[in-house]
């Protein structure tokens, strides 16, 4: 069987989901898939970007990743979103991206792809769990195939115990508090395995 094709989009402003993808990615090749790691366009002002050191510089080292774009959702046969919580929801960043997809939709290219997601946020209870799954919202629209982590795996306790989605707490000095890697890595396997049933079943 052909390799699964998978897509880590993520949305990043100071780095903390960009290295989930980064783990995402590297779980997934080991996993046996064919891999792209590209990240949503920024929309933020010049000026809110400027007032914040660490998001200035780590646009700027990111300046070479990849944007993502319509032909990367129709060649994945699966995709891990990794975003931050705003408020409980998805940045708008990701959010802009996703509401584009509307063309893809209407011709059925959306449906049946595998998806999982991942986030992040400040405090332990500042939404992680409700903005990954205001993300599945859009993904059931799509017709997709949700790939949750659940507890498949011991790490998953190790990590926090989100079942919807690998999930962070980020300190004030920008540190993870939490030790996600091995769940991410696992999430991003778990989420390769079924699409590779789903793609042997359409086969």
């Amino acid at each position: 069987m052909a390799k699964v094709n998978l897509a880590v989009i993520y949305y990043s402003s100071t780095g903390t989901n960009y290295q989930l993808a980064k783990w995402a990615e590297e779980g997934a090749k080991n996993a046996g898939a064919e891999v792209k790691l590209v990240k949503v366009p920024e929309l933020a002002p010049k000026e809110a970007i400027a007032s914040n050191p660490a998001w200035e510089k780590h646009l700027e080292e990111t300046k070479d990743v990849p944007t993502a774009a319509h032909e990367d959702l129709e060649w994945a046969d699966a995709i891990i979103f990794s975003v931050p919580t705003r408020f409980g929801n998805m940045p708008a960043q990701m959010r802009q991206f996703i509401d584009t997809t509307g063309g893809l939709w209407a011709e059925g290219k959306l449906v049946n792809k595998v998806v999982s997601a991942m986030s992040s946020a400040s405090n332990a209870h500042g939404g992680q769990e409700a903005t990954i799954l205001s993300l599945y919202t859009s993904m059931f629209h799509w017709g997709a195939i949700i790939a949750g982590p659940g507890y498949t795996d011991p790490v998953q306790f190790a990590s926090g115990g989100n079942p919807y989605g690998v999930s962070v707490t980020v300190g004030q000095d920008g540190q993870m508090q939490e030790d996600v890697e091995e769940a991410a890595k696992h999430q991003a396997k778990r989420t390769v395995q079924v699409a590779e049933w789903v793609k042997q079943g359409k086969q």
